[in-house]
């Protein structure tokens, strides 16, 4: 699947993966390939992406939102 990471400044990651873990408002969820679409306001936390060769990169934010579709993740933080 696609992820993007979108801040006001710029995009801090963009490329494939197959999980995401973000920290939501009703607690941390992982996003896998095919999951339901979903929107959800994120906390302050860490986003863990797991790339298509198994290296993780994370990502401290303070807070925005993500949208989940079609196997595209976009993600609108705020460092």
């Amino acid at each position: 699947m696609i992820v993007q990471i979108i801040t006001p400044e710029k995009c801090l990651y963009k490329g494939d993966a197959t999980s995401v873990t973000v920290p939501s408002q009703m607690g941390p969820f992982t996003m896998l390939e095919h999951h339901a679409a979903i929107v959800a306001i994120l906390e302050k936390g860490k986003v863990l992406i797991t790339d298509n060769n198994s290296e993780q990169h994370e990502f401290t934010i303070k807070g925005g939102f993500c949208e989940q579709h079609h196997n595209e993740i976009i993600i609108c933080a705020e460092l």
